[in-house]
């Protein structure tokens, strides 16, 4: 298969035009089998109606006949074509058939020419003509008073005693057949009607008519959707081709857009957003808001990446000074800044790469302990702080996650404490509602309102006093909220009653409790 035709089988309007034209398509194959026989039914029906009143007309002359007619020869048929008619008795034997009747089939009867028959009710005795005219035949057959009625007969004769007689018969039976009338042959609906006549003998009257007419609406109705459904799935094809192609327009100038901005890998550019409030439009509105996410977070990742190469330049720089120094002059080699410089440089390295891991989205572990001997742990190991940490803490109070991490932001959340701290240093840890809190606060100057979420930027550091020499790398609040986020918690800063910073860290409960007795499990 060539690209070209791999692009149109792969295409969403090629896929949507072909579904659309086989739905078209068997809706009308369906629909046209229902018409055609829907028509036929309906014009079958009405050669049934014509051929019946054919038929009983013909019957209805049968049973007006008088007793003593000598044939049905004189009965009044249809002289059309189109009702060719047969009276046969219940021995299927012809007694009368349409004129120019010269060939019928489909009635059970293939006879065209009747047998000579005697007068409806009469014997075929010898004899019958010379007692049709006997001045007494009368007589003979109808008894004494009555001999002068030809229709009555005696006491026991007459209609009176049989009435079948004249009747015709309310059932009508069809068939499908076909006859040959002066020549011209065609396909007939027989209705087939039975009649006693005047004399009590039972007969069966055939009556056709065309369904040529029938064949023709058909077969035209046929011939006309097998030569307009291929005009009109076109026509379907094509329309749906080009409302897809319109309503496909913009995801086609998204596209384009979007394999611009990977070529150029200029993440500031956008993509055409309609005007209308339709798919489409939503997808070019979640494209935009993903391309400024992206934006985001590929300046941020600009921004660390030139701020930790300077924040690493420093210590190296320095590190590098005083070992060339004292390669140079032994006598001056600063041995303990040295040190500073080196483990300021690593703890600078364990800050990248914890944000490295916090990036890449590892989630923490789901260990439960308590927080509060947590606290109390950390605080006892910091033998060099230049205030010491006052405690108090709620027993009992559990959470889960890491326990490292949540005392790297101890330690976080202390480091800053002590170095704007002027005499005074509290970490709690109390309950509020569901969640456990872990609340440092100092007595310094505390953060501006207006810089209370900047602090938690990464390289963030207000002014002079959060230096290099006195602070760290503006990380440590960074990760601080980064791994309370991860642990499903919160972490803000606020003004202590002491007049500094107070840095809240709130965790869910481990036992996931709720309670509203904050107020008496708050800290004195």
């Amino acid at each position: 298969m060539s690209a070209g035709r791999r692009r149109f089988a792969s295409s969403v309007r090629a896929r949507a035009s072909l579904g659309a034209t086989a739905v078209v398509a068997v809706a009308l194959v369906a629909a046209g089998i229902a018409v055609v026989l829907s028509l036929r039914a309906n014009l079958t029906g009405q050669a049934d109606r014509s051929a019946d009143a054919a038929a009983r007309e013909v019957a209805l002359n049968i049973a007006s006949l008088v007793p003593d007619q000598t044939s049905y020869a004189g009965l009044d048929l249809p002289d059309d074509m189109e009702h060719p008619v047969q009276v046969t008795d219940e021995g299927g034997r012809l007694l009368m058939a349409s004129e120019d009747l010269q060939r019928i089939s489909g009635t059970g009867v293939p006879a065209v020419t009747p047998v000579k028959s005697p007068a409806p009710g009469a014997t075929a005795a010898p004899g019958d003509d010379d007692s049709a005219d006997d001045d007494n035949g009368a007589d003979d057959k109808g008894g004494d008073d009555h001999g002068g009625d030809d229709k009555g007969g005696d006491d026991s004769g007459g209609g009176d005693d049989d009435p079948a007689v004249g009747e015709i018969s309310d059932r009508t039976s069809y068939t499908t057949g076909g006859a040959t009338v002066d020549g011209k042959a065609g396909d007939y609906r027989f209705a087939a009607v039975e009649v006693t006549d005047r004399a009590g003998e039972t007969v069966v009257v055939h009556a056709g008519a065309s369904v040529a007419d029938r064949q023709t609406a058909v077969n035209t109705t046929t011939v006309s959707m097998l030569l307009g459904l291929p005009v009109l799935l076109l026509v379907v094809g094509g329309v749906t081709w080009l409302v897809t192609r319109r309503a496909f327009r913009p995801v086609e100038g998204i596209r384009r857009e979007m394999a611009a901005i990977t070529a150029s890998t200029d993440l500031s550019r956008r993509v055409p957003e309609p005007a209308s409030d339709d798919e489409v439009a939503r997808l070019a509105r979640t494209t935009n808001e993903t391309l400024t996410a992206l934006e985001a977070a590929v300046e941020r990742q600009r921004r660390f990446v030139a701020d930790a190469s300077h924040e690493l330049r420093s210590p190296i720089a320095s590190l590098r000074t005083q070992l060339e120094v004292g390669d140079a002059h032994p006598e001056l080699l600063d041995v303990p800044g040295a040190v500073a410089d080196t483990v300021r440089l690593q703890q600078l390295a364990a800050d990248l790469l914890l944000l490295a891991r916090l990036d890449a989205g590892e989630r923490p572990g789901r260990a439960r302990f308590e927080l509060g001997a947590l606290v109390r742990e950390e605080v006892s190991q910091r033998t060099s702080d230049r205030i010491p940490v006052t405690l108090d803490v709620r027993p009992g109070l559990e959470v889960a996650g890491s326990r490292g991490q949540l005392a790297r932001v101890l330690g976080n959340l202390l480091d800053n404490a002590q170095r704007h701290a002027h005499a005074s240093v509290t970490a709690s840890v109390y309950r509020s509602g569901g969640q456990v809190v872990l609340a440092v606060a100092d007595d310094g100057s505390g953060v501006p309102e207006a810089e209370r979420e900047r602090i938690f930027e990464r390289f963030v550091r207000l002014d002079d006093a959060r230096s290099r020499d006195d602070g760290g790398a503006g990380l440590g609040l960074a990760i601080a909220r980064d791994v309370a986020a991860r642990h499903d918690g919160t972490l803000t800063v606020g003004r202590a009653p002491e007049g500094g910073a107070l840095f809240e860290l709130r965790l869910p409960r481990a036992d996931g409790a709720n309670t509203d007795s904050a107020d008496a499990d708050a800290r004195a």
